[in-house]
């Protein structure tokens, strides 16, 4: 089983094998981001505002979608991780097959879904009519990528899920430089504006399916995919769904919450929208190298707890939480001191440029505190307790967000004032996460 991309997370140092994983895995989230940051740079800066604004106002939009299934890859990392640690070889064949087969019915469903919901899901957002004809565009041209962008996702969760964290890295970055270049011809040379930039995001994601799916093809032992054996095992589905959708209602309700702060943020108008899109793009960036470590703890863990190594599981979680942390505190000071720059690479419009700021000033510089809630939650996953920090997060989230928004803004009104919801839940959900995740190691610890 062993290859030379490999992580032995079972023996040795953690802390130089725990890096070696993140910060490929962090680099890979970003370049996904990449795509999108890429399109709003492009027609912010060669199109118009209102195409900017066009593109950001589906973030939100797209992340609820995708959160769901993005989740139940996570389920089938665990579950992959697990039997490694168990050294359940026909199981983790099994697992393999199953997260083939579900990654085609996620994407295929999401294509469907999301054409259809286009028009609806925006006109209910409250996008503004400026936009909204350029934002339904964009999603349905963008939803058509759908499958391959599952079949990425669900192929690269089991090759990281024994380690193997730079090989999806590197196809990342060759789909980037598609990316980037097709934005350029089709937008610049073509003028195509929003259709442009989401042709060119589903063509890398097109590449990226055909690659992984190319190494997939050709992996040693249980982890090698047979085509013709792609089924549905109930063992390992339900296992997968136990962890897995756990982890996607929680991103997904994670989503449906800012798409009520999106709602609220399109109440001040496309430049505000424009602002918060830009700013969005770098809390992005900083969320994912926080976020890399999360990862590497519900795979760690996944593998130490299936090993029944127990203390080396608290290690490996103390690790990655003053990891994630310092990282995230860096990546914010960065932005936050070249911000002038680095906007003006997205817009010349001064007032989009405001607002952008004033969310990085009230947003981005509090963020770190999200990985009080993040690693534990992952680290909760990888010993199987998937439902209790899902409801724990959907609540600090999604529900006191959706208060804030309903009945203090009202009383309370302004583009700050709204902005405060983000580091307040932050706070209050790591609290609440990191007092369950004290409960439950203690109880592990003494079965």
């Amino acid at each position: 089983m062993s290859q030379p991309q490999e992580i032995d997370m079972l023996h040795g140092p953690l802390v130089g094998k725990i890096v070696k994983f993140a910060m490929p895995f962090a680099a890979s989230s970003i370049l996904q981001q990449l795509f999108n940051s890429v399109d709003v740079a492009v027609v912010g800066r060669f199109a118009s505002s209102e195409a900017l604004a066009a593109v950001g106002a589906n973030t939100f939009l797209i992340n609820l979608m995708i959160n769901f299934f993005v989740g139940i890859s996570v389920g089938a990392s665990v579950i992959i991780a697990n039997h490694i640690g168990q050294r359940d070889f026909r199981r983790i064949r099994q697992a393999v097959c199953t997260t083939a087969a579900l990654a085609l019915f996620s994407g295929v469903f999401l294509l469907i879904v999301g054409i259809l919901v286009a028009r609806p899901m925006l006109g209910w957002m409250g996008t503004p009519s400026n936009v909204i004809e350029e934002a339904i565009l964009y999603l349905r041209i963008y939803f058509l990528g759908a499958p391959f962008f599952m079949i990425y996702n669900f192929g690269a969760s089991i090759l990281r899920s024994k380690g193997d964290t730079r090989r999806p890295l590197y196809v990342l970055i060759v789909a980037g430089i598609i990316n980037t270049i097709l934005n350029l011809v089709l937008v610049v040379v073509f003028k195509m504006s929003v259709a442009g930039v989401a042709i060119a995001t589903d063509i890398a994601n097109l590449f990226c399916a055909a690659v992984i799916v190319w190494m997939l093809r050709r992996e040693a032992g249980p982890f090698r995919l047979r085509i013709h054996h792609i089924r549905i095992y109930s063992s390992e589905l339900r296992q997968i769904l136990n962890i897995g959708v756990p982890a996607g209602l929680q991103s997904m309700v994670f989503a449906l919450s800012n798409i009520f702060v999106q709602s609220a943020i399109n109440g001040y108008g496309s430049a505000a929208v424009a602002g918060a899109s830009v700013a969005q793009t770098f809390e992005s960036y900083c969320y994912f190298l926080m976020s890399a470590f999360s990862g590497a703890s519900v795979t760690f863990v996944g593998q130490n707890y299936g090993a029944g190594q127990m203390e080396r599981c608290k290690r490996i979680f103390w690790i990655c939480l003053v990891s994630a942390m310092v990282v995230c505190i860096m990546a914010n000071v960065l932005f936050m001191a070249f911000a002038d720059g680095i906007l003006s690479l997205f817009t010349a419009d001064a007032l989009v440029v405001h607002y952008a700021k004033l969310r990085m000033e009230y947003v981005l510089v509090f963020q770190a505190i999200a990985a009080t809630y993040d690693v534990p939650s992952a680290t909760m996953r990888g010993f199987g307790h998937s439902l209790e920090p899902a409801l724990l997060t959907i609540f600090g989230t999604c529900i006191l967000r959706l208060g804030w928004v309903f009945f203090v803004c009202p009383i309370w009104p302004g583009f700050v004032h709204l902005l405060l919801i983000y580091p307040i839940t932050w706070a209050i959900t790591g609290i609440m996460v990191g007092s369950v995740f004290y409960y439950t190691v203690r109880k592990l610890s003494l079965t």
